[in-house]
């Protein structure tokens, strides 16, 4: 469009620069000034029509493009969301994996203290999950769930035993043996069903006045996630 509004303005100009000259020259004049003026805008208007078709071909040639680019897209988002939803899976089946054991380990007594302790034992038999910490005694529930704890103990008969299995800061289930001077030894425990939520807390607390023994195969405490809920 520009083009052919340039060109109206130099054939006006020349036809305005002609004024003053007699008709029989400025038709001279302008014969002589184009002529091939209707070939050329016969090949004017091809030019155009070429220019408009190439305009079409590249307009449907990036529509298809973003079409396709598109649906690569789409298909990548598919199965990024299928891997996301594998590794969650994953996730929940390895978290779904939680049993530990562990002992007090070496020798000698654990108290008595003059204040309730938590027993940590440190003799890691198997801890799967990573859940027990063996520096703090704790067992930290990693998912929603029905777990299983056991707990025993072996103790000297002259000394009174008092070990209660600890959700958060609730008793749960206890042992006790009181002290006397016949038994040279003592040997107890208890267990029980847990619903816990995600990091609940479970221990075995020792009361104060209360003594075990440590050793590696007898005071022990476990647990395992029967069901995640």
């Amino acid at each position: 469009m520009t083009f052919s509004v340039w060109l109206l303005v130099c054939f006006c100009g020349l036809t305005l620069g002609q004024e003053g000259l007699p008709q029989t020259e400025v038709a001279t004049e302008i014969r002589s000034s184009f002529p091939d003026m209707s070939k050329f805008l016969i090949e004017f208007g091809a030019m155009k029509a070429k220019l408009e078709a190439v305009e079409t071909n590249l307009k449907e040639k990036s529509e298809a493009l973003e079409t396709k680019l598109k649906e690569k897209q789409e298909v990548m988002e598919t199965r990024q969301k299928e891997t996301e939803n594998q590794v969650l899976v994953l996730k929940k089946k390895d978290a779904s994996n939680i049993a530990f054991s562990a002992a007090t380990g070496g020798n000698g007594n654990i108290g008595p203290f003059n204040t309730d302790t938590t027993i940590i034992y440190r003799k890691l038999i198997i801890n799967v999950g990573n859940a027990y910490n063996q520096h703090t005694g704790i067992f930290s529930a990693p998912v929603p769930g029905i777990y299983y704890f056991t707990f025993f103990y072996h103790a000297a008969g002259t000394q009174v035993v008092n070990l209660s299995l600890m959700k958060n800061n609730e008793i749960v289930v206890t042992t006790y043996d009181h002290k006397t001077s016949q038994d040279g030894a003592d040997n107890g425990g208890n267990a029980a069903f847990l619903q816990l939520q995600q990091g609940d807390h479970v221990y075995v607390r020792m009361y104060a006045n209360s003594h075990v023994w440590q050793t590696d195969h007898i005071t022990t405490f476990s647990g395992v996630l029967l069901r995640p809920l």
